[in-house]
């Protein structure tokens, strides 16, 4: 079943096998290019008030995919506060291809991001602010860092989009073949490859997790609200990604991160670059890396024993230093 927050709400997806978390409000927001977000505001449930935590999900997510994650924090004592990016989730998409991934450039994300920020995180969550990103939410997180170092205290990133492994060509070289595409009329066109949405039959070698039950939610919350999912992104999608990973890649990007941030890298991934996230922790002057031994790319959504060791890392470096 799929219902409603309120009557004049969002709706969002709340099946058995991944129930909502306690005390979930939910409602959309406009930004300042009039594109209409949905997003979720969660509060704490246990423990010391240690604060929000802002979540920021990766292509194709949604709100619904994090549930279990949120209670996690929500025990910890945070509240969670979460939205869906343009062009995916219950936001509004952009192109009329709707399971087309589509975003003019990646600046357009922060956008998103401090609409967000204005509109939900300072008026209505408790402070401090931390924030917690994967996979390209870790690319938006990591061009956050480099802008605006007041914004969130601390940055954990999940599995970072800073380069995508196997491309035949340097991020910039990519940017300038995918944005001659577009030029040429193609941006609205799908990137070739497999990118199809959860099923059961493809959990057999499926690059996102080794853990069926946590895979099987993502089948199940698509069941309810197929209008969620979303397949392969479009060639202006990827010239926008790989133009943002060539700036990432600019000697000086690393000098100009003054958040503190963790990142975690999945030592089996597929889908992001790992080299790419160790070799940024070791230029970065105020974040390290870490590399999660077995874990394939989705970390929160990994066995058990893989997401303890990430939710442990999560309190050593963020609930033990909110108190």
């Amino acid at each position: 079943m799929a219902n409603s927050v309120d009557e004049n709400g969002p709706r969002f997806a709340n099946v058995p096998q991944n129930p909502a978390p306690e005390g979930m409000r939910g409602g959309y927001l406009e930004t300042s290019d009039k594109v209409k977000l949905r997003y979720a505001v969660f509060p704490r449930t246990d423990g010391p008030n240690r604060g929000t935590i802002c979540l920021l999900q990766g292509r194709t997510e949604y709100v619904e995919k994090y549930y279990e994650t949120i209670q996690d924090f929500q025990k910890r004592g945070f509240m969670v506060a979460t939205f869906d990016w343009r062009g995916q989730g219950g936001s509004d998409r952009l192109i009329s291809n709707k399971s087309l991934g589509f975003v003019q450039r990646f600046e357009d994300y922060w956008t998103d991001l401090t609409t967000f920020h204005a509109s939900i995180l300072l008026p209505d969550c408790a402070p401090p602010y931390f924030l917690v990103a994967h996979s390209m939410g870790g690319m938006v997180a990591l061009m956050a860092a480099a802008r605006d170092r007041m914004m969130f205290d601390r940055m954990f990133l999940s599995a970072p989009m800073i380069a995508v492994p196997g491309l035949p060509l340097s991020a910039a070289g990519m940017a300038t073949l995918f944005e001659a595409a577009c030029f040429a009329g193609l941006g609205n066109m799908p990137l070739p490859g497999d990118f199809r949405t959860p099923h059961h039959e493809l959990f057999p070698g499926n690059p996102l997790t080794s853990d069926f039950e946590r895979y099987m939610r993502s089948v199940h919350v698509l069941d309810a609200m197929p209008e969620l999912g979303l397949n392969n992104p479009s060639i202006r999608w990827a010239a926008a990604a790989a133009r943002s990973s060539a700036r990432m890649a600019a000697p000086d990007f690393p000098d100009r991160v003054n958040v503190p941030l963790l990142m975690l890298a999945a030592a089996r991934d597929e889908v992001v670059s790992t080299p790419a996230i160790e070799h940024m922790g070791l230029r970065l002057r105020t974040g390290r890396h870490a590399v999660i031994a077995k874990a394939r790319h989705e970390l929160f959504m990994e066995n058990d024993a893989i997401r303890g060791q990430v939710m442990a890392a999560f309190d050593a470096f963020v609930t033990e230093q909110s108190r």
